[in-house]
């Protein structure tokens, strides 16, 4: 099987390439290394397989590339995990996120349904919950609303997918990842931010009073859930939430965050953030039960690998 990574460059990406390869499996990455972040950080990403994986530079907005990279190339299932992700620069650039992640992925679904691809997952995200008052997030809710632009081009990506299973009878997944951490985590998201200023002691910014609540899920975790999804031969068309289960409030994470780099923090204290939901917190009893999910890393383990991931960096 010869399966497409896009945004095979970024974080959670780059593991799943990895991951991959080490499986056996036959790897082509696409990413647009654009400048969300300094695109140094994808290279070194790949860096280490990119030998072993071709890599397409392309922006999935440009229909005519992308249609010119599945009449040259060969792909029997696509890992779609090319985003514009953030909650916060969505509300500044609205149209930037509706283009590559709404027109983005439909052009992605139109060559992949010409090509005769017959499975393809896509990276959501718990964003689409909103503020959502029954917890844990079940996959069977009714979603009527969400809170950020970011939150509404992965629902709005979900429905594409959703549609394209019905009516040309592919295979889709949608995965609803609940906030992923680990080595090579995106600069902007809260772990590496406040790791990063924790050490070079200078104060970091939380929003509200420290008492939102996370579902941090560790990278190794969702590789296996995305693995398991490529392997699904249930419904032709479902949606999964890969998360750890368990919430943790910002002030503890702080915490664990200084227990882990073993420094004190120095807070600045600001209003809540427009978009920002209140809390994420997964059931993952629908993942369990068909694609055997099982989350292992606790927060109090995973931390200090990313630490020790980001120490190294800097050296």
């Amino acid at each position: 099987m010869r399966i497409l990574v896009t945004g095979g460059a970024g974080f959670i990406g780059s593991h799943l390439v990895e991951k991959l390869l080490a499986l056996g499996y036959d790897v082509a990455i696409l990413d647009d290394f654009n400048d969300f972040y300094d695109p140094r950080f994808k290279r070194a990403n790949i860096a280490a397989v990119k030998d072993h994986a071709p890599v397409f530079q392309i922006d999935l907005r440009g229909n005519n590339a992308v249609r010119d990279l599945f009449h040259r190339e060969k792909f029997d299932a696509i890992a779609h995990l090319a985003a514009r992700a953030g909650v916060r620069p969505s509300i500044a650039q609205p149209q930037l996120y509706y283009d590559a992640n709404v027109t983005g992925t439909l052009h992605l679904l139109d060559a992949a349904r010409t090509a005769g691809i017959e499975r393809f997952i896509f990276a959501s995200s718990s964003s689409v919950y909103g503020i959502c008052k029954t917890v844990p997030f079940s996959e069977d809710f009714h979603l009527t609303q969400t809170i950020s632009p970011y939150a509404a081009t992965k629902i709005a990506g979900e429905f594409l997918c959703s549609t394209f299973s019905h009516l040309y009878q592919m295979r889709m997944i949608a995965l609803r990842f609940f906030t992923v951490y680990g080595a090579r985590q995106r600069p902007d998201l809260a772990i590496h931010q406040f790791t990063r200023k924790i050490l070079a002691d200078e104060p970091i910014d939380q929003f509200g009073d420290g008492t939102t609540r996370r579902d941090y899920t560790y990278i190794d975790d969702i590789i296996q859930g995305v693995i398991a999804a490529l392997k699904y031969d249930g419904a032709m068309w479902d949606i999964f939430n890969l998360g750890e289960s368990e919430t943790v409030q910002l002030k503890d994470l702080i915490e664990a965050i200084e227990a882990a780099v073993g420094r004190k923090a120095k807070i600045n204290r600001l209003p809540e953030q427009p978009g920002d939901v209140p809390l994420t917190c997964a059931d993952i009893s629908k993942a369990r039960r068909l694609l055997g999910y099982n989350p292992t890393t606790k927060l109090r383990d995973g931390l200090p690998k990313f630490v020790e991931w980001f120490r190294a960096q800097q050296q």
